[in-house]
């Protein structure tokens, strides 16, 4: 049975995956669509609301997303965010006009209608987040506006007999001092939902649908030792027992101690049919001179290819493949207007396997947030050493050595990022730190070590904290644990006399330095 479900219309916002994170907070499952959906895109969700969001257009530009006939004739509530309320006035009569005075940042809102149901419960005045050029600067026939700001008469408006809102602030993000209770208002006030949507229910609709699926078909599992594939292994583990077999390929780019750590928890506790392929000297002999971030990727994504085809055909009756799908991968794949995002990088997932395979794609992860997901493996018995990782590239160390890829190196930094990651750990620091790791630099320096002078590597150290990777800022660890990280990786790393702290944010830097 379907949960019952928000639908938000992607316009393009950076805010989009808040107001699904947000609603899913409240217990309500929700999904994000392009603003050119069809009907066979929405026939068999019971669809309690729909949100539209904000975006970057402007309703009077020649190729703006318009308001999709689609949203109206469901009857039921919806509610317009920025962009999506200008799309809505458009639409129904009203008129969007350049504001003579652009507001971005925080912006104090008054309430002007009490008794909307939007405004529930909360307060006259209050703090909201802004961001936006245009305004609607008449209303359509039968909506009255509800708040305002300093610059924006119309803030917010309402239709209550139609159930149509539109506010010109963002109440998905915390700026917006009361913005919870507003959504709250929405979700439950005026759409009725009940949000019994839950990580258990997932798990429970996520094994019979998964099972339904396969039938007694066999399923492959490409297991890599991160959170993402080892939530599918184990979810699919629980659905179809014997069925399922994961392939682990051993590249040699991987963190220390991670092959073991693999075999320990799906080989003995899962006692999932796991086949561990030993495949490090290809990958180092095919990365051999290879020095350029994308070739580099190119590289280890084809040898990864032909190394799993090779172990996936050994296995008998296997018509399915199993994928970490997410559901930010499913939103970023396209643009706010149905098409494909603009690639800044290849994605550090290594994926793409050949089409003679004639594997179906199962992807039971794929409608949920990277913190949803750790909370399924904790349902699932996963312990938290491993659902609570860091996210690590497909491609392994071999962007975190910037140069080269030799054996020796590979070793220098394996050694280094497990000290590293054990005094975060130490210090009570790990949980709260979004992905830490350490890279080793094309850079030799001049050092001294018990009155003998060094020429050695230089490693740099990254500490980043985020919500979901899309940003990030730099975390501030204190002085003395990093002096304590860098004094051991200096004094029990053999080939490293000089670490450095990274201290970029992202953007203007990305998270990985390839």
């Amino acid at each position: 049975m379907k949960p019952e479900t928000i639908l938000i219309v992607d316009y393009g916002s950076q805010y989009n995956l808040l107001i699904a994170r947000r609603i899913r907070e409240f217990g309500v499952y929700c999904e994000i669509l392009p603003p050119n959906f069809k009907a066979s895109d929405i026939a068999d969700k019971p669809i309690k609301g729909i949100v539209l969001s904000g975006g970057p257009a402007s309703i009077y530009e020649k190729h703006a997303p318009a308001l999709n006939a689609l949203v109206l004739e469901q009857g039921v509530p919806v509610l317009g965010i920025c962009y999506g309320m200008q799309a809505l006035c458009h639409s129904l009569g009203g008129k969007v006009k350049r504001a003579a005075h652009r507001e971005y940042g925080r912006a104090p809102l008054t309430v002007t209608r009490s008794a909307s149901a939007f405004f529930k419960g909360v307060p006259k005045v209050s703090q909201t987040w802004m961001s936006h050029g245009d305004s609607v600067v008449k209303l359509p026939a039968g909506f009255t506006a509800t708040a305002r700001t300093g610059n924006t008469p119309n803030a917010a408006c309402e239709n209550p007999k139609r159930r149509i809102y539109g506010v010109q602030f963002h109440p998905e993000v915390v700026h917006t001092e009361q913005g919870a209770k507003m959504l709250k208002n929405f979700v439950f006030g005026v759409c009725g939902a009940k949000g019994t949507w839950t990580i258990r229910s997932f798990v429970q609709d996520g094994v019979k649908t998964a099972r339904a699926i396969v039938g007694k078909d066999h399923v492959i599992c490409g297991l890599s030792g991160g959170v993402d594939s080892s939530v599918v292994a184990a979810l699919l583990s629980k659905a179809v027992g014997k069925q399922l077999t994961c392939i682990f390929v051993d590249n040699g780019l991987l963190r220390k101690g991670e092959r073991e750590q693999v075999e320990k928890i799906f080989g003995r506790q899962f006692k999932t049919d796991l086949h561990v392929v030993d495949a490090r000297k290809l990958f180092l002999k095919n990365l051999a001179g290879v020095t350029e971030p994308e070739k580099k990727r190119k590289a280890i994504g084809h040898t990864f290819i032909r190394v799993f085809e090779k172990e996936a055909r050994k296995i008998k009756n296997a018509k399915w493949l199993a994928q970490g799908t997410l559901y930010p991968d499913v939103i970023e794949s396209r643009s706010a207007f149905g098409g494909p995002s603009a690639t800044i990088k290849t994605h550090h997932n290594v994926g793409g396997l050949p089409d003679d395979m004639k594997f179906k794609l199962i992807e039971p992860l794929k409608e949920l947030f990277k913190d949803e997901v750790r909370k399924v493996g904790r349902e699932l018995g996963l312990s938290k050493e491993m659902i609570g990782r860091h996210p690590f590239p497909g491609p392994g160390l071999a962007i975190r050595i910037l140069g080269d890829i030799t054996e020796d190196r590979l070793h220098i930094l394996k050694e280094a990022d497990s000290r590293f990651i054990e005094e975060l750990h130490n210090a009570g620091l790990y949980d709260k730190i979004w992905q830490a790791f350490c890279v080793l630099l094309p850079v030799k320096s001049v050092g001294v070590m018990g009155d003998q002078r060094t020429y050695e590597n230089v490693l740099a150290v990254r500490a980043v904290t985020s919500l979901d990777g899309m940003t990030a800022d730099w975390a501030e660890i204190p002085a003395p644990v990093l002096a304590k990280i860098s004094n051991r990786i200096i004094n029990e790393v053999r080939g490293i006399n000089r670490v450095v702290y990274d201290i970029s944010s992202k953007p203007p830097a990305t998270i990985e330095w390839e």
